[in-house]
């Protein structure tokens, strides 16, 4: 069975993910927004395949979840208060980011 989420709720400071294998995650959104695999945020490699990795600038709105919509069966992609908005974050790296799943 492919993971999916069958339902996604913010809840107060965190993102619920129910999955369609019935388990949970529950996101914290500062966690999210910190880990945000865009290159603007996670860096890209140059020519010689080196991670540049840009600093990062938050301001209180940039951890202000405003809304978000599924890309491509694959992948979420969050919109933040500050306008930030081009993080696809894979269904199997939302899993991976889950603090109870790392415990």
């Amino acid at each position: 069975m492919r993971l999916e989420p069958s339902q996604i709720e913010q809840i107060g400071s965190e993102l619920a993910i129910q999955w369609n294998d019935q388990s949970e995650s529950f996101l914290p959104l500062r966690l999210l927004r910190t880990a945000c695999p865009c290159a603007a945020c996670g860096g890209e490699p140059d020519v010689m395949g080196d991670i540049v990795r840009p600093e990062v600038h938050y301001t209180p709105q940039s951890f202000d979840l405003v809304g978000w919509q599924m890309v491509g069966g694959y992948a979420l992609q969050p919109t933040w208060g500050d306008g930030h908005n081009t993080g696809i974050y894979s269904y199997q790296y939302l899993r991976r980011l889950d603090p109870a799943r790392s415990a």
